[in-house]
């Protein structure tokens, strides 16, 4: 599933479309696409996971879920796959195999901007405030609840709870307060770190635990256990990360 630091680079590709008018729309997502035709795509906006292309009283949501993907002016892809097409006079956009719905514009005022690690207002206090509401949470649980973290996916959970030396079974209410500060820290600062590296096409070389097979600190063999309500995988250092 990609992550916020992905989907903030899709929203730079098609940055391009922005105050373009639509031409034709097409796809198989579940809603009537000829509303859309002479609309002029206002903004792209992004909340996590989601992206969201902003017309007038409309918007049109995108959640590339587990398998999803995109291009920009060729389809590659079969019409089973494509969920919505956008065309415009400089070009057009696919988006495949992912989650699209019709919303009102209005439901965007909805949306806590505030809980997007990677946004300008991203509010750590807040943040602060639901992991302290939450007591009984397993880590790895709240850096995915994207209420709280919105845009942290299980890299970057990986990746930041070793950074922190914290087991992702431990518990939200018996992280010290400096640990749950640096959680909440990491959280937003790795997200960046990955944007960069995925920009540079370098990922996957910076990684330290994910999908690893040995403690790059100790050089113990790494736990790898489907951890948390939502059985993600989780791989970490039972010596260099502490359970809580």
């Amino acid at each position: 599933m990609p992550e916020g630091p992905s989907i903030l680079i899709m929203k730079e590709n098609l940055q391009g479309f922005t105050g373009k008018k639509v031409t034709k729309a097409w796809g198989n997502a579940q809603f009537e696409k000829e509303p859309l035709v002479g609309k002029t795509l206002l903004e792209i906006r992004t909340f996590g996971k989601q992206t969201y292309l902003v017309f007038d009283t409309v918007s049109v949501r995108i959640h590339l879920l587990m398998f999803g993907s995109y291009e920009i002016n060729e389809q590659t892809k079969p019409d089973k796959s494509l969920r919505l097409a956008l065309a415009f006079k400089t070009g057009s956009m696919y988006f495949y195999t992912c989650s699209v719905k019709m919303v009102d514009s209005e439901f965007l005022s909805t949306i806590d901007w505030e809980a997007d690690v990677m946004s300008d207002q991203w509010d750590p206090k807040k943040a602060e405030k639901k992991l302290k509401a939450n007591p009984q949470m397993m880590v790895c649980d709240a850096l995915m609840n994207q209420d709280i973290f919105s845009g942290v996916g299980n890299i970057i959970k990986n990746e930041v709870l070793f950074r922190i030396g914290v087991q992702p079974e431990s518990l939200i209410g018996n992280l010290p307060p400096r640990k749950r500060k640096e959680l909440i820290h990491e959280a937003r600062n790795y997200s960046f770190e990955f944007l960069q590296w995925k920009k540079e096409f370098v990922l996957k070389k910076h990684w330290l635990v994910h999908t690893k097979s040995t403690c790059p600190k100790c050089g113990r063999k790494l736990i790898k256990k489907q951890t948390g309500l939502g059985k993600r995988r989780s791989f970490y250092c039972e010596k260099d990360q502490k359970l809580y």
